[in-house]
């Protein structure tokens, strides 16, 4: 099997995850789940199809796609088996850490202001 991803791929989305992450939850067939749900919720947050649109886009509005797509993806990971943390308050922190910098990230590709330079290669 092979990443389905557009934005992202399962080896970043488990490096993001961390050492606790579950080894079930961070193989491909559950990152590639995991990555197509995130993405999903981008484009549709954003109002804007990025998947398809995606090989046009320049490399900065790809970057900010990966990490939106990825922390969010490593959220998932870390939600679906926290027994490998420290504890549940470090597997929090992260997912509030993850879901902070994907926020920013998505706001970014939101604003409309920004939208010529998202458009332009």
């Amino acid at each position: 099997m092979a990443d389905t991803g557009i934005f992202t791929n399962g080896t970043e989305v488990a490096r993001k995850a961390g050492a606790g992450a579950n080894s079930t939850a961070t193989a491909e067939v559950y990152t590639n789940d995991f990555i197509i749900q995130a993405e999903s919720l981008i484009n549709n947050i954003c109002r804007y199809n990025f998947s398809d649109n995606y090989s046009s886009l320049n490399s900065d509005t790809r970057e900010l796609l990966k990490l939106a797509a990825s922390n969010i993806a490593a959220m998932y990971v870390i939600n679906y088996d926290m027994s490998g943390y420290t504890n549940n308050r470090e597997a929090e922190t992260m997912q509030d850490f993850l879901w902070a910098a994907a926020q920013r990230a998505m706001a970014l590709l939101r604003d409309k202001k920004r939208q010529t330079f998202i458009n332009g290669s």
